[in-house]
């Protein structure tokens, strides 16, 4: 465990030589609320639809993996571009209305100074913790990007990968094997659109209609619910609001709902790490907390690479 940390802590220094503008008491003088009011402002969101903890998380992780944690993932499309959230891998997004409101609050305090990027970054923490996670502080400083493109969400890993393909894809930003575990579990919050994984249900290949790695009784209730249609969703697991690891339990029992989520219980070289976490939940708060925290690094803008300026609506 101790090795893993001074790892972990290693990891995280490297990605910061990248960001090195970055700091955790970036906003101390500049706008020292900031943190305070996007915690604020999730608590009271969530309390209202703990449902949303998990579209903050995922806000979070489908921002950064397109062209780095910069936010554009809430710029509007115009006439003459398709941006990031009209992307059909983006279309499901929600939370969108707790950045506003974050950044609205912010703006009347410290106008000019927050970046929508740190905001995002934030409320993905906060919502892990609300929801019984670990908490974790992050680095702030990251700049508002200018790019949104629907082109660029190509790098988003589609449900249908397998782990050698989800394996290929998170190495291309750095993480590895573990470390795809980990933040796969965020899958412990949400649901998924049967839209998502209707293929594993009918007709799935020339020997087997059904995906063979689902449990046959779960198969069935799965069909049940999407009889409702692609956009009816399954929880992710049965404690769908909580932060545990009740993800990786049903992993173990063939009951991961997306082909993404099973294939990690099929490699050997995953399987070991999702059993470890079904077994020990402080192992996987530690690692994810680590991990959710690298990946709140991915390719920051810095200079002239970005804005502090509103882009949410534009």
């Amino acid at each position: 465990m101790i090795a893993s940390f001074f790892k972990s802590i290693l990891l995280i220094e490297l990605f910061m030589v990248g960001a090195e503008a970055l700091s955790m008491g970036y906003y101390i003088m500049s706008c020292p609320f900031a943190d305070q009011i996007v915690t604020d402002t999730v608590n009271e969101a969530l309390s209202k639809d703990p449902t949303l903890a998990a579209g903050l998380l995922r806000l979070h992780f489908h921002d950064c993996f397109v062209q780095g944690c910069d936010a554009s993932v809430l710029i509007d499309s115009t006439k003459d571009n398709t941006a990031e959230k009209d992307s059909p891998a983006n279309l499901s997004l929600r939370g969108y209305e707790v950045i506003d409101r974050a950044k609205k609050l912010i703006e009347e305090q410290c106008p000019g100074v927050v970046s929508c990027a740190d905001i995002v970054a934030l409320a993905a923490r906060d919502a892990v913790f609300w929801a019984g996670g670990p908490y974790y502080d992050i680095p702030k400083g990251r700049k508002d990007g200018r790019r949104s493109k629907i082109e660029d969400t190509i790098n988003l890993p589609a449900p249908t990968l397998n782990s050698s393909a989800l394996m290929k894809l998170f190495w291309q930003h750095g993480f590895n094997a573990q470390e795809l575990v980990a933040l796969s579990g965020a899958h412990t919050l949400g649901a998924a659109r049967c839209g998502n994984f209707k293929q594993r249900l009918s007709n799935f290949d020339a020997v087997n209609d059904v995906d063979p790695t689902l449990d046959s009784s779960f198969a069935k209730s799965l069909s049940r619910a999407c009889a409702a249609g692609d956009n009816a969703e399954v929880p992710f697991d049965r404690t769908r609001n909580a932060f545990d690891r009740a993800y990786f339990w049903a992993l173990q029992s063939g009951m991961g709902v997306l082909a993404t989520d099973q294939t990690l219980f099929g490699d050997p070289q995953t399987r070991r790490v999702v059993n470890g976490y079904a077994m020990n939940d402080a192992m996987f708060f530690f690692d994810f907390q680590q991990a959710v925290t690298k990946m709140g690094l991915l390719d920051v803008k810095e200079g002239n690479r970005g804005r502090f300026e509103r882009i949410a609506g534009e």
